[in-house]
């Protein structure tokens, strides 16, 4: 059941993660549907990498952001993260060394700016998530 999961993630279009599901453990229910939210990976503030951990201080700061797309909206269109109404989740940019442009690492934020009431982690541009705990 597992590889027919990864399967239809991977036709999706979304990067293949079978070795993330398998370690994850069998998923049942509505997990079916959403194959890294129930029991998702997380990750402490202290396991980011340190530009992570500026972006995410900024986030509760309320800015200043250095990118412009800071803030804005992120539609959850992978559909990997809990379902909430369009608006509800902010995308950041996590800055990598290195890099001209703004890279693949963000931190998502669902609830209000300031005071979220979650925030994910991504380093592969969206296609995995692991919730940020304190």
């Amino acid at each position: 059941m597992l590889k027919a999961v990864a399967a239809r993630v991977c036709n999706a279009g979304l990067a293949c993660i079978l070795g993330a599901a398998l370690a994850l453990g069998p998923l049942t229910g509505q997990a079916r549907n959403r194959p890294f939210i129930d029991g998702a990976a997380t990750i402490s503030v202290a396991q980011l990498p340190l530009q992570g951990r500026e972006t995410y201080a900024l986030i509760f700061q309320g800015g200043p952001f250095p990118y412009d797309k800071d803030g804005t909206v992120f539609g959850n269109r992978e559909r990997l993260l809990p379902a909430h109404k369009r608006g509800y989740y902010r995308e950041y940019t996590v800055r990598t060394p290195g890099v001209r442009h703004r890279g693949a690492r963000r931190i998502v934020c669902g609830g209000r700016p300031r005071t979220p009431d979650a925030c994910y982690y991504t380093s592969d541009h969206y296609a995995s998530f692991r919730e940020i705990v304190e």
